[in-house]
């Protein structure tokens, strides 16, 4: 869970370092160090953007993130999956705006860190229930578990990207969810 919310550039996270999503959460750190200490040692041109949820209308049908899976669920009439209370939010960035973030710090020449996307919260209960009205699906809403360490809140704070890049995302969650269903429908 974030300390601090929206989370900026200069938050250093509040992680887990031996959790169960330990591996994904100190692999993008890892990463940012291991790119930077490289920029130091060797003057090689960097880019860091540091992406929040993104998604559209290519995701893989299967692979487990929240949008996906609530999609399918609802377009198989199924039950939708919420792990806990569904009241931790977070915030969904379409493809399309992502694409333009990461081109606009690629042209840059910032090195960043940058945060990338949409700082728009939803929690997790309103997802699917947007999810539902936009599929027209009878699907329910069924509560499980929530995972140990799962994070509450993730909330970019996008004023870097918005000064340095002139970027900020344009498609926001109903148009983009309406876009991503009309090709899951094709595929399910």
């Amino acid at each position: 869970d974030p300390s601090v919310s929206p989370q900026s550039e200069s938050y250093w996270g509040n992680v887990n370092p031996i959790g169960i999503r330990s591996c994904y959460d100190e692999g993008k750190r890892a990463a940012e160090t291991l790119f930077t200490d490289y920029h130091h040692q060797y003057n090689v041109d960097i880019a860091i953007a540091r992406i929040f949820n993104t998604y559209g209308p290519r995701m893989a049908i299967e692979d487990g993130r929240v949008v996906s899976n609530f999609i399918v669920q609802a377009l198989k009439g199924e039950p939708i999956t919420i792990y806990g209370t569904g009241d931790q939010t977070r915030s969904f960035c379409y493809v399309s705006d992502l694409i333009d973030g990461l081109t606009g710090l690629f042209e840059s020449g910032e090195h960043g860190p940058i945060n990338l996307g949409n700082p728009n919260e939803f929690t997790m209960i309103e997802l699917a229930n947007l999810v539902i009205e936009l599929t027209n699906s009878s699907s329910t809403l069924e509560f499980r578990e929530l995972p140990s360490d799962d994070p509450k809140q993730r909330k970019p704070d996008i004023s870097l990207a918005k000064e340095k890049l002139d970027w900020e995302p344009r498609i926001q969650l109903r148009e983009g969810l309406t876009e991503t269903i009309k090709h899951f429908s094709t595929r399910i």
